[in-house]
């Protein structure tokens, strides 16, 4: 009997919420905080609750309180099951992210640089999945760090995914791959701590002083915009570039938001965070549901095999700016993100991107950092993902034939009963031969000299105004205001050796930073002496 009055309780409860009288939501223009409200108006109830398999579950077996039964409850049994195994590890840099969906839009023809199918034919659109993150932060940490962001998208061509993995800055932290985990250790937690270190980080810059270009960048105005929408995106790479002939040209891809640069101020990036650790994430759901659509401008940076051997650095360099004058730039097209994503795990954690998956009509890179991170990516996402991860819906390609067999889901089917090994006379899938591409690969000789002249043109040239410099001097006071005597000797002779007025800035920042503290405490004691008495 009282199952029964539970059971009546229940339906009227649900037929109450589902009801005009129930409907009146609050009305905001927060389209995240209206996900749920939104969802019932669009759909009809889903239907009976069943178990993976498919069995109806019963009603009895949504509750073990009071239940003698509770061993027989598979329902509880499964659920705990599933629970413990629904995460998987989260990647070890950019590991908060969201995502959506777009397209990308040739404007204008370039088909005398490159025979990629994607960058030709003015109109041509092809569909796009982009995933935006920070750089440091874990699962749930704040999006208004002062860190590299970054769009990792991925265009579904007609001759296969083109994967570009981008930063909000036109350079990378380091040259020497095997940098990469020593970097990751001392940026992120400290291992007893787990709180971020300032000592390691700059113990770890001292020792390779090719990386204070890029923390410049990011005690820059720059490495704090205004949400995603309004930062510029690069993929850092000098990629290599083949047309109908034959010939070849090197290039750097640059996304230009069309809605201008916007930079917080660190007040402004303070209090937003207080508020709203999240920001960046809301600031783009809720503009593309508001059919406000993100939008970059591609340009192209170019230089030719012939104007390669003129130059007096080095263009591979990924932790450099081409120097001024030395190229040309030309428009491609728009990247546009217009659509939602329905499961944010499904279409955006489980998506899997690499700097290796290119088309013909673009060679990867020749550069050592570019080889190293196409290993290194798929290798991780091998780990994170699994080893068929490229059969996950938002990993998949237009068109994939291959001798890829059998592991752990997805297998999608498995290329039936097509052979398994090739060369095979069995009507296998075959190569093709692109008879475009160049026969031989340009090999580069990386020098290991320190190179202090990009940091130096970043402080006078980049930054354009006086005052930009002293906000990038507090920063930089403001992280080695406690890091040891010894970590800050050094740092201060490195920033002097970019430039005098730099290091002169951050010392005297460092001085009133400490008066202040101690302006601060003996007002604290004498407010203790005075209370005491």
């Amino acid at each position: 009997m009282r199952l029964l009055v539970a059971c009546v309780c229940l339906c009227v409860f649900v037929e109450y919420v589902t009801s005009n009288e129930y409907s009146n939501e609050t009305e905001t223009a927060d389209a995240v905080a209206r996900q749920l409200p939104d969802f019932r108006q669009r759909h009809p109830p889903i239907g009976v609750w069943t178990v993976t398999s498919g069995e109806p579950i019963d009603i009895r077996d949504t509750i073990t309180f009071n239940n003698l039964e509770i061993l027989n409850n598979k329902q509880l049994f499964r659920l705990m099951a599933l629970m413990d195994r629904e995460r998987i590890p989260e990647r070890i840099v950019h590991a908060k992210g969201i995502g959506a969906y777009g397209y990308f839009e040739v404007t204008h023809d370039i088909s005398k640089y490159t025979t990629a199918d994607v960058f030709n034919g003015v109109g041509k659109r092809t569909p796009v999945v982009g995933r935006f993150s920070t750089a440091i932060q874990n699962l749930g940490g704040s999006d208004l760090t002062r860190e590299t962001k970054a769009l990792s998208m991925k265009l579904y061509t007609q001759q296969g995914n083109l994967d570009f993995l981008a930063l909000n800055f036109p350079i990378f932290l380091y040259r020497d791959p095997i940098d990469f985990l020593q970097f990751a250790h001392a940026f992120k937690r400290n291992p007893r701590t787990d709180i971020f270190d300032n000592n390691a980080r700059w113990d770890f810059i001292l020792g390779k002083p090719e990386f204070l270009h890029t923390v410049l960048y990011l005690n820059s105005d720059l490495s704090l915009p205004d949400g995603y929408r309004k930062m510029n995106i690069f993929p850092i790479h000098a990629y290599e570039l083949y047309n109908k002939h034959g010939e070849r040209f090197y290039v750097r891809f640059n996304f230009r938001t069309n809605l201008g640069l916007v930079n917080l101020t660190d007040a402004q990036g303070a209090a937003i965070a207080i508020e709203d650790p999240d920001y960046y994430n809301r600031d783009l759901y809720n503009a593309i549901a508001g059919k406000e659509y993100p939008s970059w401008r591609l340009d192209m940076d170019i230089l030719t095999k012939h104007q390669l051997t003129k130059l007096d650095y080095d263009p591979f360099d990924v932790t450099r700016l081409w120097k001024r004058g030395t190229y040309h730039t030309v428009t491609v097209g728009q990247l546009v993100f217009n659509r939602l994503v329905d499961n944010n795990f499904k279409d955006i954690e489980q998506s899997a991107f690499c700097p290796d998956n290119l088309v013909p009509g673009i060679l990867g890179p020749p550069d050592i950092v570019f080889k190293s991170r196409a290993v290194f990516y798929h290798d991780a996402q091998n780990y994170r993902l699994g080893a068929n991860h490229a059969n996950i819906a938002v990993n998949a390609p237009n068109y994939d034939k291959n001798y890829n067999r059998d592991g752990k889901p997805p297998l999608l089917d498995n290329m039936k009963d097509a052979p398994n090994y090739y060369p095979n006379s069995f009507n296998g899938p075959m190569p093709y031969v692109d008879e475009n591409r160049p026969t031989d690969r340009l090999h580069i000789l990386h020098r290991n000299a320190v190179d202090l002249q990009p940091m130096a043109e970043f402080y006078n040239e980049i930054v354009e105004d006086d005052a930009h410099r002293q906000r990038i001097a507090n920063r930089l006071a403001l992280s080695l205001v406690n890091v040891s005597p010894d970590i800050e000797k050094k740092a201060l002779h490195l920033l002097s050796l970019v430039d005098p007025d730099l290091g002169k800035r951050v010392k005297g920042d460092l001085i009133t930073l400490r008066a202040v503290v101690t302006a601060e405490r003996r007002s604290r004691i004498a407010e203790c002496i005075a209370s005491a008495n």
